[in-house]
Parts: structure tokens; C-alpha cells; sequence
């Protein structure tokens, strides 16, 4: 049975989930939810996913959100090859160790330079703040350094000689600042030498293919804002 999956590939996670299942030959059909659209606040997509966020999956009638779930729920059912998620005790714990540590370091960091440079721009039509930005930065600068340190180290991937879920999960969220403009990867050659890894172990083609929107993403445009959208994102910027 083919699996819907629920995405936009503006998003991180999404982008993560669609690469993986394009590298494992998993069958699936894009189901597109446009969130500057506001898509994801249809009625239709809350029967999928009550928590109005992307991405989900169908699979039957079953549905699931949250993207670590996913990833693991289709690791498991499609058998993917075991460098993933490993079977080995102690290298799927650093793989979980990464996933569990990411959330509010590295996704949240790169994300704030996103809202700042990118969506406070097209969705408020207000400059952003230099200030703000560089901040940001800052900020995820002190994230990087932890990530190369504590987690890649002087390995080729997170957790050794392969690539896993970690490595694919970080690399996704490392291009939406690159999408930004703000090339995160300059001047770190360690890092820079580990994405090129990432790139060449999913598929440089791949790799292009999902990241196309978010690398072009200064050609987006809204001609109108859903409310939902606009009342979101001064919710963000009160956090």
C-alpha cells in the first residue's frame, strides 16, 4: 500500500522525511500542504492531522505526525538498511542522543534566522532587524561549535563511517539558514566536508531536488496572507 505523505518542502522535517523516502525506494504520493497558504488549517488536513502541522502521513487509515515518529515508523515498516537507525545498541543511542538534542539547539537557532531574514519580511511586510539577525547568528554559532565538538568530532558522519538519521536530520535543518543567505557552511571546512558526505551518500540530485524551494526562496511572494498565518508569526516574535 502506498503511504501519503503530507508535505512542503519549505519545511525541514519535511524535506528530511521526503528525501528519505525517496533514498529507500519507500512507495509514497506527495500530498502538498502549502502553509503559506495556510493549507495545513483546512478541514481536510486536520482529519490527518489534528496538531495542524507538517508532516504527517497516512498509511491506511492510519495516521501519524511528528517527524522523528515518522522517520522511525517507515525505518521499521519498509526495512530500510540498518545504518539509519542502527540495530546496534550504543549507535542507535547516539543517534537518538542527536535527535533528542537538536530540538532547541540547532532546529531552533536556524530557525530564528529564517523568521527574522525570510517570513517577518513576506508574511508582516516589515524589514527585518539587523540587530535581530545578528543575534541569531550569534547564536547559532554557539550551536554549530557544540555540533562539530560533541557530535561529529573528526568522524565522517554522527555516528561513525555511515550516514543515519542524524546526519539527515541535521543537514536539513543547516540549509534553511544557507536558504536565508546567511551560508552557515563558510569558513568551517569540517563542516562543509560533512555536508558534502550528506550530499553524495542521499544522491546529489536528491539533494537539489528537495532543497530547490528553500534555496529560491527569495523568489517566493504571498499575494494574500491568511490570517492564520500572519496572527502565527507575531505569535512567534512574542517568544
Amino acid at each position: 500500500m502506498v503511504v501519503e505523505l503530507f508535505l512542503d518542502l519549505l519545511s525541514q522535517p519535511c524535506r528530511a522525511l521526503f528525501i528519505f523516502a525517496k533514498k529507500n525506494n519507500i512507495p509514497f504520493e506527495f500530498k502538498h500542504v502549502d502553509l503559506l497558504k495556510g493549507h495545513n488549517h483546512s478541514e481536510d488536513f486536520g482529519k490527518v492531522n489534528a496538531l495542524k502541522k507538517v508532516p504527517a502521513i497516512k498509511d491506511g487509515a492510519f495516521t501519524l505526525a511528528e517527524s522523528i515518529a515518522i522517520l522511525l515508523y517507515l525505518s521499521q515498516k519498509f526495512n530500510t538498511p540498518d545504518h539509519w537507525y542502527p540495530s546496534d545498541l550504543q549507535k542507535r543511542a547516539r543517534v537518538d542522543e542527536y535527535l533528542s538534542w537538536q530540538h532547541a539547539t540547532i532546529r531552533e537557532k536556524g530557525c530564528k534566522i529564517f523568521i527574522t531574514k525570510v517570513l517577518v519580511p513576506l508574511i508582516l511586510g516589515q524589514p527585518f532587524s539587523p540587530e535581530t539577525l545578528e543575534e541569531n547568528v550569534e547564536e547559532l554559532n554557539s550551536a554549530l561549535k557544540q555540533f562539530e565538538e560533541k557530535f561529529l568530532q573528526d568522524k565522517p558522519f554522527i555516528v561513525g563511517n555511515e550516514i543515519s538519521l542524524a546526519d539527515l536530520m541535521a543537514v536539513v535543518e543547516l540549509m534553511q539558514p544557507v536558504g536565508s543567505g546567511c551560508d552557515i557552511f563558510e569558513n568551517r571546512p569540517k563542516l562543509a566536508e560533512w555536508r558534502s558526505r550528506v550530499e553524495e551518500a542521499v544522491g546529489k540530485e536528491l539533494f537539489q531536488q528537495a532543497h530547490e524551494l528553500i534555496l529560491n526562496v527569495k523568489d517566493l511572494s504571498i499575494p494574500q496572507v491568511p490570517p492564520e498565518l500572519r496572527e502565527h508569526m507575531k505569535q512567534l516574535l512574542k517568544t
